[in-house]
């Protein structure tokens, strides 16, 4: 657990596991940099819109936050289609960043999303060039909304032969400088798992001035049509996700947080109040659920309301405690 996470931190004994009552308030609360999360559970990004289409199932607010649909300086059609190929144990999805473009989101999205969430949200930022990359990020600091920028470095570097950003340390860090140079939010850096090291990219994140880092994102993968013989996505490969590949992110949380001194959200197949645990023990501070949410879209309520039994099932006073647990195992 970094030292960054503990600053400020009131751990308290909670009289829970020593009473029928079950652990509730403070002992789900985590503190994310200098954010006070209720509770560690975020809806991953391209996964919950823009959350007021949620918040007509149920009350959002009682989320810890969430991390709203990836943003580009201009609006995006997206890829063709199809875009979804089901997996059995997840989904590949090729959406290509899809969306209204950052002037819009400030402008329609976010206005909408706060008649019925009143936490300030994560703003997460894509981009094809350094350039697109600081436009947004510099438009979302202006935004009381938005309290963390949460940068995809996922995505082709169009100036550098299509490259993806987080494929390599140096232009992992290049764009982290860029980006931290226009804001005064919290930076957090969304990490591929498409990679050799990652490790290498989160110190190189760290190193360039991120406040903290989001991993994993999706794994590359592709299925075939057998009556067409052909790909069943348009653009061949796509965003594997899914409970598949939920070991994969464990340990890439693990070694991550133990590399670097900042914060780490872990995310990747994420599912059930068993999958937060372990996340959190592998290192994670705060967890991300993605495709969860659009196999049932009240994935993250039932998250949070089985914390609690689980938290006493597993003899956990308060949730900071476990950050990071299985590092002393």
């Amino acid at each position: 657990m970094s030292s960054k996470m503990q600053d400020g931190m009131n751990i308290s004994f909670n009289k829970s596991l020593v009473t029928n009552e079950l652990p509730s308030g403070d002992a789900l609360k985590v503190r994310l940099g200098n954010w006070l999360l209720d509770n560690p559970v975020i809806p991953a990004s391209g996964t919950f819109g823009y959350g007021y289409e949620f918040a007509e199932l149920y009350d959002i607010n009682c989320l810890g936050t969430f991390s709203f649909k990836g943003t580009t300086l201009e609006p995006r059609f997206g890829n063709p289609t199809p875009r979804i190929a089901e997996c059995p144990a997840g989904i590949i999805n090729s959406i290509g960043l899809q969306n209204p473009g950052v002037d819009a989101v400030i402008n329609n999205e976010l206005p909408r999303l706060k008649r019925c969430f009143s936490k300030q949200v994560i703003a997460n930022v894509s981009g094809f060039s350094i350039h697109e990359y600081t436009e947004v990020a510099a438009r979302f600091n202006e935004c009381e909304q938005v309290g963390i920028i949460e940068v995809n470095i996922s995505c082709p570097n169009v100036h550098n032969g299509g490259m993806s950003f987080g494929t390599d340390p140096k232009a992992a860090a290049e764009v982290t400088r860029a980006v931290k140079a226009v804001t005064t939010k919290p930076l957090i850096l969304k990490l591929s798992p498409n990679v050799t090291n990652i490790v290498e990219i989160a110190k190189a994140c760290e190193d360039a001035g991120a406040d903290g880092i989001s991993l994993i994102n999706t794994m590359l993968g592709m299925r075939i049509d057998l009556h067409r013989r052909k790909p069943v996505i348009a653009n061949v490969m796509g965003g594997f996700s899914g409970p598949a590949i939920f070991p994969i992110a464990v340990r890439m949380v693990y070694q991550v947080s133990q590399a670097v001194n900042i914060p780490v959200i872990g995310m990747g197949g994420v599912s059930s109040a068993d999958d937060v645990i372990e996340m959190m023990l592998a290192g994670a501070t705060a967890v991300e659920v993605g495709a969860a949410n659009l196999v049932d879209p009240f994935a993250c309520k039932n998250i949070i309301e089985a914390l609690p039994k689980a938290m006493k099932k597993y003899k956990i006073n308060n949730l900071n405690e476990i950050i990071g647990g299985a590092h002393n195992g």
